[in-house]
């Protein structure tokens, strides 16, 4: 496979952590082919490719997409809190203790 410099320089000193897997030959030949089509190496191109993917997974776990009941529920009880009751009281004088020295 030939490996072209058509990318932005990688600087090989900042990949200090390493990532291994194995893959089928069919993933392997797939990537090697796309890799060749954006003219960047193997390496190159799936650091980019997991890079995106990681990116858009923690934006899409990043936010919360709530429909106008459940935001009114959210608010009302923000603003208006229900007063603990005798089991979450309990739970909080256990943890209390568990924390103290």
């Amino acid at each position: 496979m030939a490996r072209s410099s058509a990318s932005a320089p990688v600087d090989r000193r900042a990949r200090g952590a390493r990532l291994g897997f194995r893959v089928d030959a069919k993933t392997k030949s797939l990537v090697e082919r796309a890799a060749r089509l954006e003219r960047r190496n193997v390496t190159d191109y799936c650091l980019s490719a997991l890079n995106h993917a990681a990116q858009q997974t923690l934006e899409r776990h990043g936010s919360l997409v709530l429909s106008e009941a459940d935001r009114s529920a959210f608010f009302e009880a923000l603003v208006s809190p229900s007063k603990p009751n005798a089991r979450l009281r309990r739970a909080l004088r256990r943890e209390l203790t568990q924390l103290e020295p």
